[in-house]
């Protein structure tokens, strides 16, 4: 995916964020949010789009626009609450129509290709042996079309992996993740994959489990042996200068006949 590749600016069709305001004017203790976007690459004429809701910085459902039925992150949720994915639906079609409109009146125009951060780490602490999970945090970055892949030991990770829909920012950039389980081994190394059209080339983030070296057991042995020597010449020096200052009292307190 080159640099040059983007999608026209008017294509990203509906960015909306609804706050939920506290007791003031200006305080806001809670964000519901809804996304949508409409859009189509230049080139090849392919379109997308997406639609989700969610609480605060959390997704709360999204519609499977091809399936046409709402997803929910937790499956729970859908026992005490409901969404008509219709609505998506039909937002997608005023989104395309409205999208048709916008590229003739900024005839054609080219989105602006902002280069996404990444950055791998752990779910949890690593423990080599023990099952843990590789997240890749794909950042501010937009348009939203990106793809992340997987690489372990250079070589590609064809399953198992998860990834979250396009979640928006408040500065209209996107940010995404990507989940791999694994189980940490000294002699293995993984790295995310992101492209990008922001990107020139593809770019890897690079990870290896940071596990401590065992020390040597001769290099416990040397230590414990200088401490030991370390110790016991305190302990002569300690007893040598108590004669000394005990001499010099006795100098200099010389005691009389009784």
């Amino acid at each position: 995916m080159g640099a040059g590749r983007g999608v026209p600016l008017a294509q990203l069709a509906l960015l909306t964020l609804l706050a939920l305001p506290g007791t003031g004017a200006v305080t806001v203790e809670h964000l519901l949010f809804q996304a949508e976007f409409y859009q189509r690459m230049a080139q090849s004429q392919q379109e997308s789009g997406q639609f989700i809701q969610g609480f605060e910085e959390d997704e709360m459902f999204y519609v499977d626009l091809e399936k046409k039925e709402t997803i929910w992150r937790l499956p729970d949720f859908g026992k005490f609450a409901s969404f008509d994915a219709q609505f998506a639906l039909g937002n997608m079609a005023i989104n395309k129509n409205n999208l048709d409109i916008l590229i003739k009146d900024t005839n054609h125009t080219q989105a602006q290709n902002v280069p996404p951060e990444v950055t791998v780490f752990p779910e949890d602490p690593v423990e080599l042996g023990e099952p843990n999970v590789l997240i890749c945090f794909v950042d501010k970055f937009s348009p939203p079309v990106l793809s992340v892949t997987w690489l372990k030991n250079g070589q590609e990770v064809t399953g198992g992996v998860f990834e979250t829909d396009f979640y928006p920012r408040q500065d209209n950039a996107f940010r995404k993740f990507s989940y791999l389980p694994f189980i940490p081994r000294q002699d293995e190394f993984y790295d995310c994959r992101v492209q990008h059209a922001g990107l020139a080339q593809p770019f890897l983030k690079h990870w290896e489990p940071q596990v401590p070296t065992p020390v040597p057991e001769t290099t416990e042995t040397l230590v414990c042996a200088l401490g030991l020597a370390v110790g016991l010449i305190g302990i002569v020096a300690g007893t040598i200068l108590i004669i000394k200052g005990m001499k010099m009292n006795a100098a200099r307190n010389p005691r009389g006949p009784l």
